[in-house]
């Protein structure tokens, strides 16, 4: 596979999940410069690159790893324990703090809301 049929595979995927280059840069923790770069063909660490494809779900060699479906659900539950956290943590100081089984139903609830609610344009937001 050549450099550039990786990279078309790379951004059809990013494409695919419905992911901007801000939002795929602040989950992978890189700077936009260095992920616009990165899409417009130049040069870029390979570590880049890794962690560009681990976002988006692929293999080294752009191969899907992750399907879509359970890559959005992935990070639906991460954004949906951050949220509930912040909630859980709030209600704890004021002595206010939910049982497990409720926090379990918090966090499914929320996950929903990412995943088909009205926060699903939400999803890749960090």
């Amino acid at each position: 596979m050549t450099r550039l049929e990786l990279l078309q595979k790379i951004k059809d995927r990013r494409k695919e999940i419905g992911i901007t280059i801000d939002n795929l840069s602040s989950i992978s923790q890189l700077g936009t410069k260095t992920v616009s770069r990165f899409f417009t063909g130049a040069d870029v660490k390979l570590s880049t690159v890794e962690r560009i494809k681990q976002v988006l779900g692929l293999d080294f060699a752009g191969n899907e790893v992750i399907n879509i479906k359970a890559l959005k659900e992935k990070r639906a539950e991460e954004k949906a324990l951050y949220i509930v956290s912040l909630v859980q943590d709030t209600s704890a100081l004021e002595m206010q703090g939910l049982e497990s089984n409720e926090i379990k139903s918090l966090i499914e609830d929320t996950k929903k809301q990412f995943l088909t609610g009205k926060y699903k344009n939400t999803l890749w937001i960090n």
